[in-house]
């Protein structure tokens, strides 16, 4: 399928580095203006010199913001952004997410309240801030990037199994309340995906971010007749046990 995103505007967040950073690319590649943030100043801007430098046509329209999406403040500040440099939104891609990986006895009160601020509070207050700005242009998409964490629990990571469990189960809600209004929401699930977030670390056999942006690009693709739902994605080999 080709995907033509021109006149389109869509929002990253998290898109400084690694999936987030690869779904700004393929936006970028389909003709959308695209707006990303990060929580690190100094990223976000490394990352904007770099795109401007891989795309460099001037038509492109590229907005960057520090914003920590587990402040509501923040966030309402991140949409008016958008909202003045892009004239509005039509894509929103929650892909920003932290790990706390720990049994439940030894887990920090602050190191779950930080994951779940970021992983599930941040996604609700950017759909909060984005489905009246939908009904107003007539529709949009919202694109969750969760994880196979969403459906199989494993030792250690109580705090982020329960976090991505419930974005599984938010998205599948929103789908259900907004589909009417040509809102139309997708959870992707990765498995391992060769980045600096994922543990253990870069390696071959696992998905790449590319391959995530993938994903999202086919969603984006499907005629409007048609939702994915949510899509999980693994690596085709990995290491056996």
């Amino acid at each position: 399928m080709t995907l033509n995103l021109k006149g389109k505007s869509a929002l990253v967040t998290g898109g400084a580095r690694g999936i987030g950073r690869a779904i700004v690319e393929m936006l970028l590649s389909a003709g959308a203006s695209v707006a990303f943030c990060g929580v690190r100043e100094e990223s976000v801007r490394q990352a904007h010199d770099e795109l401007r430098a891989k795309f460099p046509d001037s038509t492109l329209k590229l907005v960057t913001a520090t914003a920590d999406v587990s402040s509501k403040d923040a966030v309402h500040r991140l949409f008016e952004t958008v909202d003045r440099e892009l004239g509005g939104l039509d894509i929103l891609i929650n892909n920003a997410g932290i790990g706390r990986f720990a049994d439940l006895a030894s887990l920090a009160p602050e190191d779950w309240r930080a994951l779940m601020g970021t992983n599930l509070d941040g996604v609700y207050y950017c759909i909060h801030e984005a489905l009246p700005r939908f009904r107003a242009r007539g529709g949009g998409w919202i694109i969750n990037i969760a994880s196979l964490a969403g459906k199989n629990p494993f030792a250690g990571g109580a705090a982020y199994n329960a976090s991505k469990f419930g974005l599984c189960g938010l998205s599948e809600a929103v789908m259900l309340d907004h589909r009417y209004e040509n809102v139309r929401v997708s959870a992707v699930l990765p498995g391992s995906v060769s980045t600096d977030f994922s543990r253990g670390g870069l390696a071959d056999w696992k998905i790449q971010p590319e391959d995530v942006a993938g994903a999202v690009a086919m969603i984006l693709a499907m005629p409007e007749r048609t939702l994915i739902s949510h899509v999980e994605i693994r690596p085709a080999k990995p290491p056996k046990k």
